[in-house]
């Protein structure tokens, strides 16, 4: 596969998580950091960083809304829940690992 081809489905698969994640907002970002390590915040910092790599401008804010579809403050309304103590406790464990 030619480096064209892999990164055009490199992105493909991305928006597609994008999408993904924009219909599951049942799904906590802590959750997601407990089981996976990586959440939504964790993915607009990476477009951040992508984007800072080629010089391009872009805000912590623009990133989230990349992710999140929306001004996450609006998406955290919304949808985020206060995490339990359970989560939070899960969170510290694993803490070290992210």
């Amino acid at each position: 596969m030619d480096d064209k081809t892999r990164t055009e489905l490199e992105a493909a698969v991305y928006r597609r998580l994008v999408e993904h994640l924009r219909t599951r907002t049942d799904v906590q970002n802590i959750d997601m950091m407990n089981l996976a390590g990586f959440c939504r915040n964790c993915l607009s910092n990476w477009m951040k960083d992508a984007a800072d790599a080629k010089g391009l401008p872009m805000s912590k804010d623009e990133s989230r809304e990349i992710v999140y579809g929306e001004p996450f403050e609006q998406w955290k309304t919304k949808h985020q829940k206060d995490a339990s103590k359970d989560q939070k406790a899960a969170f510290e464990k694993a803490a070290h690992k992210h």
